[in-house]
């Protein structure tokens, strides 16, 4: 029997090839059940004997101790962002075209000239022009990192950041496979190699299985889902996700001799064990790289990751050197994003579906289509107007009608490559017989009445913007409430979402009940009230019927009435945010807070108080019975047609009920953004500025953000138009950036924003 000493060294190597078969090689060796076996076999004999722990032993990748936080690092050698071209799909192949041009130009100093790549290759002067070869390789749709050895062991990994220094999440990358922690062969003293984190799209459906089953949300996507990882505070948790990384680029590195190009760099590093990105073309030809970009187009929808793109840069360094960079991105290289893809399917019915306001939105049911990866069967119709919107006209082309019908062929698109929406009709295969979708007259959920905007549009279907139902007690209305309220942008309460929402809720159906028993409710649980928000913070009596749910061990539980206690404490604006008021998102939520310093001052308010930058006509002030002029003071954003809305809800009975039993449950319904009138009003970059914030940032969630820029003086708004100040754009930034140039908006770039933070006395994150 072999040794201790000698059985680690075994294992330690035998694990370590299985992660290069796997990672670098694509040729796995074993499966995860024996990789674990023997794993769990190292752990066990390095318990045994502590005297042949290392720190760079596999079972050191599982995850430590959680940790208190993230230490900033700045980087050797910036990591800026990278130019995008949308247009190197067009037949012209404008945008690369464009580029190469622009490179060749600044190489060569003018020289070339001829309708081909020859005569760009031609001699100038009786000199020979250098060749100029392009590489292309698949853009990873995941968070960059910049990972740094020193001695050929792991010394750092640090997030893009604002591109000059960034978080180090190094005790996080450490639990990912594929980046080794010890180099193989002899690397230079410091090598620093950026590459992409990512989330493999099998882990990704694992976990959200897992959180579905849990009762959690699952996640929205495998890049966002990758960043909120890294930002864990727990390496566990990491590891136990399983990310991904490929390599495909290089920071500082202290032997200039170790690769003179980005394709040698990249062989290099796959020698040493490293998983690579590997290039899609190689060639001094353009037309190539435009043809590799096509062709890649179906093969990436085979790939293990998401892949939004095709990266094109020039291989020689020290070319790369000769380009430069701008203020923020090299010259040397440019992104392509490839188009939402488009298939077309058969629409078969239409469901109607009820929010929390009450709006009713059309759901189209189609026949299964594989978009993006998963199979796509429903999809947004948005409205009834849209539906309607457009006559029949055989001259139109494909697509561009949204006239849609029962029967109908479809286009079908994901917007930003998420979420299911139909593009238009292909009119030329409409069936005979193709029936028109009508709205429902009445309540689908509760057969109440509906209200139909704008007034009049009953006559002119197509100019309908919304129609909705007006009974605050439909069942519908009710369960989308209480999962909005829920939310971790209103009320935040950890385990209370909709999947458990519907199993408390089930507790109300008789026994023996089918859908009673699909929730998880066995006959025996007793009824658990769910009907109302008061509802939520009483659940704190009903523990042991709780504990009788399926999958709700006593850890879930405690968590979910802790969560439900801390709640109490969110304050006047989460509250009314949460109630799904009409007209009352989060933005005027938080608007009405600042202007009253609690609910019963909010209550006491008349109309013009609620609309105090609203001016009016002499006939629009007599019909309200208020005064003409703005009364001026903070302003709540409502204005002439919204705050009458407000106003009634606030005073109904149902609210008033509401109210009354939040206080008496112990809810605190003080504000906590008071801003009393005459305090000073903010200044600064942000001050009186409309912010609409789109793409993923390095150093701030969306929220946090958000909540910062507010307390700034600025208001965050979810759209852009001509009102809009700025536009911040982060990562994958999507059409609200085509918007934002189109109307001459200004745009500002992550590190363009902490600038302006640190001018406003924000201190860097």
């Amino acid at each position: 029997m072999a040794r201790p000493a000698q059985r680690v060294r075994e294992l330690r190597d035998l694990l370590a090839r299985a992660n290069r078969a796997y990672y670098v090689d694509a040729r796995p060796i074993m499966g995860d059940a024996e990789f674990d076996r023997l794993l769990a076999e190292l752990a066990d004999l390095e318990r045994a004997h502590p005297e042949l722990d290392d720190p760079d032993s596999p079972t050191h990748r599982v995850g430590g101790e959680p940790i208190a936080g993230f230490q900033t690092v700045r980087h050797a050698v910036p990591m800026l962002s990278i130019d995008n071209t949308y247009e190197l799909g067009r037949q012209d192949n404008k945008g690369l075209l464009d580029w190469h041009a622009r490179v060749v130009e600044a190489l060569r100093g003018g020289a070339g000239g001829g309708d081909g790549d020859e005569g760009l290759f031609a001699a100038r002067g009786g000199r020979a022009v250098e060749p100029i070869v392009f590489v292309a390789d698949a853009k990873i749709d995941g968070v960059a990192m910049s990972v740094r050895y020193e001695g050929g062991r792991l010394r750092h990994a640090v997030t893009r950041g604002d591109g000059v220094k960034g978080d180090d999440v190094t005790s996080n990358v450490r639990t990912i496979r594929a980046v080794p922690l010890v180099l193989e062969g002899r690397a230079p003293d410091v090598l620093e190699v950026r590459g992409e984190v990512y989330f493999p799209l099998a882990e990704f459906a694992r976990v959200n299985a897992e959180r579905e089953a849990a009762g959690d949300e699952p996640f929205a996507n495998p890049r966002n889902a990758a960043a909120g990882t890294l930002k864990q505070l727990d390496p566990r948790l990491v590891a136990a996700r399983r990310l991904g990384f490929v390599a495909h680029g290089r920071g500082e590195v202290s032997d200039p001799a170790f690769a003179t190009s980005h394709t040698a760099f990249l062989r290099a590093l796959a020698g040493m064990g490293m998983a690579v990105n590997q290039p899609l073309a190689v060639s001094e030809r353009i037309e190539d790289v435009a043809q590799a970009i096509r062709a890649f187009d179906t093969k990436r929808r085979e790939m293990p990751c998401a892949i939004d793109g095709v990266v094109v840069r020039v291989d020689s360094f020290a070319q790369q050197d000769r380009l430069g960079t701008t203020s923020k991105s090299p010259r040397w290289v440019v992104a392509y994003k490839y188009p939402a893809e488009r298939k077309t399917t058969v629409l078969v019915r239409v469901d109607h579906q009820v929010g929390k306001s009450g709006k009713i939105t059309p759901r189209a049911v189609m026949e299964p289509v594989e978009l993006g990866g998963t199979v796509v069967r429903h999809a947004t119709l948005h409205n009834y107007g849209r539906v309607r919107s457009a006559p029949v006209d055989p001259e139109r082309p494909d697509g561009e009608t949204t006239d849609i019908r029962i029967g109908d062929t479809v286009y079908v698109e994901k917007a930003g490559e998420i979420i299911p929406y139909v593009a238009g009709v292909v009119l030329s295969k409409r069936p005979e017989g193709a029936r028109r979708i009508e709205a429902p007259e009445a309540c689908p959920e509760c057969g109440g009445t509906v209200e139909i905007e704008p007034p009049g549009a009953e006559a002119e279907p197509a100019k309908e913007t919304e129609r909705r139902c007006v009974n605050p007690e439909c069942p519908a209305q009710v369960r989308e409430k209480l999962i909005w309220f829920a939310g971790r942008k209103q009320m935040d309460i950890e385990g209370l979402g909709e999947k458990t929402v519907d199993q408390i809720r089930a507790t109300a159906l008789p026994a023996g009940d089918p859908a009673r028993l699909a929730a998880g409710v066995p006959d025996g649980v007793p009824r658990i009230p769910l009907a109302s928000f008061a509802d939520i913070f009483r659940l704190k009596d009903h523990r042991e019927a709780l504990l009788g749910l399926e999958r709700m061990a006593a850890k879930k539980v405690d968590n979910l009435l802790a969560g439900i206690e801390a709640a109490k404490e969110r304050g006047l604006a989460k509250v009314l945010a949460g109630m799904g008021i009409r007209h009352v998102g989060d933005s005027t939520a938080k608007a009405l807070a600042r202007r009253f310093k609690d609910l019963d001052a909010l209550l006491a308010a008349d109309l013009r108080e609620l609309m105090p930058m609203a001016k009016l006509t002499r006939a629009q002030a007599e019909r309200l019975g208020v005064g003409v002029e703005p009364i001026g003071g903070v302003p709540t954003d409502l204005g002439i047609d919204t705050a009458p809305v407000v106003r009634a809800y606030l005073h109904s009975p149902a609210a008033r009920r509401t109210f009354a039993d939040l206080k008496a449950l112990g809810v605190d319904l003080t504000s906590h953004d008071y801003a009393p009138l005459g305090a000073p009003l903010a200044k600064g970059p942000f001050a009186g500025k409309t912010i609409v914030l789109t793409g993923t940032l390095e150093r701030y969630e969306r929220e946090e953000l958000k909540a910062i820029l507010e307390s700034l003086g600025a208001k965050v708004s979810g759209s852009v138009s001509k009102k809009t100040s700025l536009v911040i754009v982060g990562e994958s930034a999507g059409s609200k950036l085509d918007t934002a140039r189109e109307l001459g908006v200004e745009v500002w770039d992550e590190a363009r924003l902490l600038k302006a933070l640190a001018e406003a006395g924000v201190e860097a994150k």
